[in-house]
């Protein structure tokens, strides 16, 4: 059987919390062990929903680029598989893999579209750009040259993607990376992911934390007729930035918008942290789920 296999391996990679819970939860299932480095930024409540799933949590000093140095030395010497989101030299295969899995989840927003309507505009969060380019490169197979305009979210104090745009390479962002957006909280750009963004990105946008909290409270509080929505620091910069598009003349001028525009963007966690999600929208996210299903009872009553 695969778990007769598995159970003697021991699976590592960094994260900033997202990544290394799909891991371990990975390792739970296969019956591997599992190593999880983080720095010291990540919150416990993020550690802790690591290591619920049987993981071992290292914590590393330095930003999430020196927890990543440090899960592949550890692998190197031990003879573990780093199991990572992000490439770098001799090692792509894996963060390939991984990327082909995000893909399943723009199929799925893809095909519930009603029939015949396609975005025009993409919004996603960065990062190392894993995601960013893995949604990329689907559009690109997807539509060709009609794949939608592009755009990149990152936060003001970790925008490696837009410095290697503006470089025109994979350039570092050396600064303190300290963010509310705790999973974009990235300094080093993955190789794999900037060979496709260097060609597929429209622009970059930097976002302030300021505003990523404000989008996180706009959803939870259900604003303008919509369903309260619980969506986590990282999940709603690429909403952020076509917001912040939106309400700028010449930031709409730039991007394309238009009140026909069609605009697709991807909320990829939750409440991964809920204590950390409560002290920035101001109530629970057992509320906001709360809500939301009061108010889909009453649409169904009518």
């Amino acid at each position: 059987m695969l778990k007769d296999i598995t159970a003697g391996m021991i699976v590592t990679c960094a994260t900033d919390g997202n990544h290394g819970r799909s891991v371990a939860w990975g390792a739970r299932t296969f019956g591997c062990r599992c190593v999880i480095f983080v720095h010291a930024s990540v919150s416990q409540g993020r550690r802790d929903a690591i290591a619920a799933y049987g993981a071992e949590v290292r914590v590393v000093d330095g930003t999430y680029d020196a927890a990543v140095r440090e899960a592949a030395d550890t692998a190197a010497r031990n003879g573990w598989q780093v199991i990572s989101d992000t490439s770098y030299e001799g090692y792509t295969d894996i963060p390939r893999y991984v990327m082909q899995g995000y893909g399943v989840m723009v199929e799925e927003a893809i095909e519930q579209l009603p029939r015949g309507v396609f975005p025009t505009h993409v919004f996603v969060q960065g990062g190392v750009g894993g995601l960013a380019a893995a949604v990329c490169s689907y559009l690109w197979e997807r539509f060709g040259e009609r794949s939608p305009l592009f755009y990149v979210a990152e936060p003001e104090t970790a925008r490696c993607l837009y410095l290697s745009a503006v470089a025109g390479q994979p350039t570092a962002d050396h600064g303190t990376l300290d963010t509310l957006m705790a999973g974009l909280a990235c300094g080093e750009v993955s190789l794999l992911a900037w060979s496709i963004l260097d060609v597929g990105t429209d622009g970059f946008f930097s976002i302030t934390d300021a505003s990523a909290a404000e989008t996180m409270r706009l959803l939870a509080d259900g604003r303008y007729g919509d369903h309260p929505i619980v969506a986590g620091e990282s999940a709603v910069a690429g909403l952020a930035a076509a917001l912040l598009a939106a309400g700028d003349a010449d930031a709409r001028h730039a991007v394309k918008l238009t009140e026909e525009s069609v605009v697709l963007v991807i909320g990829t966690e939750g409440a991964t942290d809920p204590v950390v999600y409560e002290r920035i929208v101001g109530k629970p996210p057992e509320r906001v789920v709360a809500g939301w299903s009061n108010a889909a009872r009453e649409e169904l009553v009518q």
